[in-house]
C-alpha cells in the first residue's frame, strides 16, 4: 500500500470524528478509554468498528444519512466512563458504543440506558454486560467467555479424545471465572469425561509450583488441562507448567489469543485457545484476511489479538438493524436485534433475543500453536446454547 494511500485512509477516519456533525448525519458515540490500561482493549476494537462506519458511508451511509463519531475518554475510570457516557449523548449520539470490559463500560453504557439510547459493549464477555446489568437497550458484540469453557471442553473430548481433565482457575477476574464456569457446565454432558482434579492460583503468583505438584502427583498426566487465565500471568503459568515436564494439552480462552507474548515461552507447543476470527492470516474466509490487511493500512499495525473483530461486529448488526427498522428509535432497533438468529457477519453468525442481548453460543476458530507459531487447525460450535439461567448463576 502506497504512503499517500495509508495518508488517505487516516485522513478519512479524521474525518469521522474531527468537526461538528451536520444536521443530517447519524452521530455514534464512543465513550471509551483513549488513556489507562483499557486503551489497550478498547483502541483496536473502536479502530474496527471505525472501519466499518468508513465502509457504510463510502456505500452510501445508513438510511442514506453519513454516521458521525464523536468520542469521549473515560480514562479507565468508572466515574470518569460517566461522564464519558454524558457526554456523547450531549452531543447527540443515537448509539453510545462503551469500553470492553462490564466494569468500566457499564457507566457510560447505563448513562445511554437513562437516556432510551442502544448502547453496545466493544467486547465485554459477561452476561451483565447487557439485559441483566445495564437495560433493555444494552448488548454486546462478543461472545461470552463461559461458551469459550464449553467450547474447549467439548472440542477436546471430540478431537483430541481428551477424557480425564484438570481444572486450573485464575482467581483474579470475573472474565477467567467464565471461562471455567463455562467449563463446569459442558464437563457433566461430556459421556466418560472425568475432572482428574482442580486447583487455583492469583494472576500475580510468581510462583505455581505447588499447583504443578499436584498434576505431577496424579496417577497418569491429565488428557488436558483447562486453564483460565489472561494476561500478564498466564505467560507464568504456561511457561511454569511446560517447564515441569508436563506436555498434556493446555485448554484456554480467547484471552491469549495473540502471538506477542510467545517469545517468552519459545516453543510452545500443544496450546489451544478459541477465537472468533485468525489474526494470523490463515482464516477460512478469505475476507477476514483482507479485513486483516485493511485493518493494518488503516491503523499501521497487525491485529494484535481476536478482540479486534468485535467492534466491526456491533456496527454491522446494529446498522442491519436500523435499516431493517427504518428509524433510529432505540425500542424499533432493539426489536430488530431481537430477531436476528444466526445473522451472518464477517466473524460468525450473531443471535440476540428479548432474553440474552449476548451469543450463548458461537463459531470459533480452534487456534493451536505448535513450536510457538499459532495457526487454525479447526472449528468448533457447541451442540448446544449455555442456558441464561445458568449463566446467571455464574
Amino acid at each position: 500500500m502506497s504512503r499517500l494511500k495509508a495518508l488517505g485512509l487516516a485522513a478519512t477516519f479524521g474525518a469521522l470524528i474531527s468537526g461538528p456533525a451536520l444536521a443530517d448525519d447519524i452521530v455514534v458515540g464512543f465513550a471509551t478509554a483513549e488513556s489507562g490500561f483499557m486503551q489497550a482493549y478498547d483502541k483496536p476494537a473502536q479502530d474496527a468498528a471505525l472501519i466499518r462506519i468508513d465502509e457504510i458511508n463510502k456505500a452510501g451511509g445508513l438510511l442514506g444519512r453519513q454516521i458521525k463519531v464523536v468520542t469521549a475518554d473515560t480514562k479507565t475510570d468508572r466515574a470518569e466512563g460517566a461522564k464519558a457516557g454524558l457526554e456523547v449523548l450531549d452531543k447527540g449520539a443515537e448509539l453510545v458504543i462503551v469500553s470492553c470490559d462490564y466494569d468500566f463500560g457499564a457507566p457510560a453504557a447505563l448513562a445511554a440506558e437513562a437516556a432510551g439510547k442502544v448502547s453496545f459493549f466493544l467486547c465485554a464477555e459477561s452476561i451483565k454486560a447487557g439485559i441483566p446489568g445495564v437495560g433493555p437497550h444494552s448488548f454486546s458484540s462478543s461472545v461470552l467467555a463461559a461458551v469459550q469453557g464449553a467450547t474447549m471442553a467439548e472440542w477436546a473430548y471430540n478431537k483430541k479424545n481428551a477424557r480425564k481433565f484438570y481444572r486450573l482457575l485464575d482467581t483474579w477476574t470475573v472474565y477467567n471465572k467464565g471461562i471455567c464456569d463455562g467449563f463446569d457446565w459442558q464437563l457433566p454432558r461430556l459421556k466418560d469425561a472425568e475432572l482428574v482434579g482442580s486447583d487455583t492460583f492469583k494472576n500475580e503468583d510468581a510462583s505455581i509450583a505447588s499447583q504443578i505438584s499436584r498434576i505431577k502427583a496424579l496417577p497418569q498426566e491429565p488428557d488436558a488441562i483447562m486453564l483460565c487465565t489472561m494476561m500478564p500471568g498466564a505467560v507464568s503459568a504456561i511457561k511454569q507448567i511446560r517447564a515441569a515436564g508436563i506436555k498434556a494439552p493446555i485448554l484456554n480462552g480467547s484471552g491469549v489469543d495473540g502471538s506477542y507474548w510467545l517469545s517468552a515461552v519459545p516453543d510452545l507447543s500443544n496450546f489451544f485457545v478459541p477465537a472468533q476470527g485468525s489474526i494470523y492470516g490463515d482464516d477460512p474466509n478469505p475476507k477476514v484476511n483482507e479485513f486483516n490487511k485493511k485493518y493494518k493500512e488503516v491503523t499501521g499495525g497487525d491485529p494484535s489479538s481476536q478482540y479486534v473483530y468485535p467492534g466491526y461486529v456491533l456496527i454491522d448488526v446494529w446498522s442491519k438493524a436500523v435499516e431493517r427498522a427504518k428509524s433510529l428509535d432505540a425500542d424499533a432497533v432493539v426489536a430488530e436485534l431481537e430477531k436476528m438468529k444466526d445473522e451472518p457477519t464477517l466473524f460468525g453468525p450473531r443471535t440476540f433475543t428479548s432474553e440474552i442481548h449476548h451469543q450463548n453460543k458461537g463459531r470459533y476458530l480452534i487456534i493451536e500453536t505448535t513450536n510457538g507459531k499459532p495457526a487454525v487447525v479447526d472449528e468448533w460450535t457447541i451442540s448446544e446454547a449455555i442456558p441464561v439461567a445458568d449463566l446467571l448463576k455464574q
